[in-house]
């Protein structure tokens, strides 16, 4: 029987046995005993499952990466100290020194950092195309190099959505997998993995979360692609790794397991961003109520996004679920339900005119953050890029009069006159 999304987001992943706990039990320990060398050296050779040093694994984590793995409708998972540290592992995991990516120019600011620099540096090179590419241009940025296509659902904060089926159609033409970064929709929203993506990331600090608690990241695997069919592309998968004894990954463990176990046994070894079985058990908690709160994001984010397209002093509302918004036809496509409560708007009158307006707001918060039940805002201008003068702002596409606002659980109608007392 294949349960819904809300029986998901409240039962899966953790089954308790005949008088165990009924709520996943923080394992807050760094290590776990054996009574003899043999039956640690089966783990460390990778010829049993279980737990040695959390650093790598940890039995909270696993409830939590489980119960994201089915909501997404992958078969395995891994949980990150954050969501910037999920897309480097997903990316690094299949990239190495002479690799290519090719990304959407449409995503977070940290993760284009990531990708442009931090990872250039290390001899990754990326092509950015646009989101509303054409297949033609989408299929020129590829190099035979390339090894994975990466973009967000909804970005952050252009709040641009990803035409999945075309992304998916291009990496799988020439051979490579396509990962998305699927935090602002959650699989409540949008599981991409339906839409032709083969690894799916999230920043679990946001919706999954929920409450501001707990910084986090998932990296969740389809299953689907067959790593072994293009060996040549992805040696670190289909050749004998030196520092496990030999094991071939996508051999020993299949399309099924290879990837996750790789990212584990490598890159969770060698980097060590865990997340804290504390900051898992506190995710699970959100996942319980996921189902419940996203329509209402949805609905608040919709309300206010309406309330901002009628008033004057409004340059331009950017939300994919306003009708007249240049993404609204595809978020009917992908994001049938709604996609989140982040709501983007310029004003008429710029910088100053931001800068008032956020001064005069009295319920919603200024804070480095979106997707919290507490609805929070933000002026680009005057925080993350204030280092940019009005004219690069405009290069860039955020506008020194641009505010992004996370719609919370409050109600619609406080968040209004809330707005409506600042704009004034």
């Amino acid at each position: 029987m294949s349960n819904g999304i809300g029986t998901k987001c409240v039962q899966a992943g953790y089954t308790p046995g005949n008088g165990e706990p009924r709520q996943i039990p923080i394992v807050q320990s760094t290590t776990f005993k054996y009574d003899t060398s043999e039956d640690m050296g089966k783990l460390f050779d990778l010829e049993a499952s279980g737990y040695f040093y959390t650093r790598l694994q940890n039995p909270t984590n696993d409830y939590v990466a489980a119960k994201i793995a089915e909501l997404e409708g992958g078969v395995a998972a891994m949980l990150t100290s954050s969501g910037q540290a999920a897309n480097f592992f997903a990316l690094f995991n299949i990239c190495e020194c002479g690799s290519h990516i090719v990304a959407s120019s449409s995503i977070y600011g940290g993760t284009f950092n990531l990708i442009a620099v931090t990872m250039k540096k290390m001899g990754v090179d990326v092509t950015f195309v646009s989101p509303k590419a054409t297949e033609e241009e989408l299929n020129a940025a590829f190099q035979d190099n390339t090894r994975a296509v990466f973009g967000e659902t909804i970005a952050n904060p252009a709040l641009t959505v990803l035409d999945i089926e075309k992304f998916a159609k291009a990496a799988h033409a020439h051979g490579v997998p396509l990962i998305v970064d699927n935090t602002f929709p959650t699989p409540v929203n949008c599981r991409p993995i339906e839409w032709g993506a083969d690894i799916v990331t999230h920043s679990t600090t946001k919706y999954m979360d929920g409450h501001g608690a707990a910084v986090g990241g998932c990296i969740v695997d389809s299953g689907k692609f067959d790593w072994m069919a293009h060996a040549d592309k992805f040696p670190g998968l289909c050749t004998p790794d030196d520092s496990y004894h030999g094991i071939t990954y996508a051999e020993k463990f299949g399309k099924e397991g290879a990837f996750i176990t790789k990212c584990t046994a490598q890159l969770m070894r060698d980097f060590g961003c865990i997340q804290s079985p504390q900051h898992a058990f506190i995710l699970n908690l959100g996942l319980e109520s996921l189902h419940v709160r996203m329509p209402r994001h949805v609905e608040n984010g919709l309300a206010v996004a309406k309330f901002l397209s009628e008033q004057p002093e409004v340059k331009k509302v950017t939300y994919p679920g306003l009708e007249g918004d240049e993404y609204y036809e595809i978020a009917q496509k992908y994001l049938p339900k709604g996609g989140c409560g982040v709501v983007s708007f310029e004003l008429e009158g710029g910088r100053k005119a931001a800068e008032s307006f956020m001064k005069k707001l009295k319920l919603i918060a200024i804070e480095t953050h979106v997707a919290d039940a507490r609805s929070c805002c933000l002026n680009p201008a005057t925080s993350t890029h204030r280092q940019m003068t009005d004219e690069q702002l405009e290069a860039a596409g955020i506008p020194a009069g641009l505010i992004r606002v996370s719609c919370g659980l409050e109600d619609s109608a406080d968040l209004i006159a809330d707005i409506a007392q600042a704009l004034k």
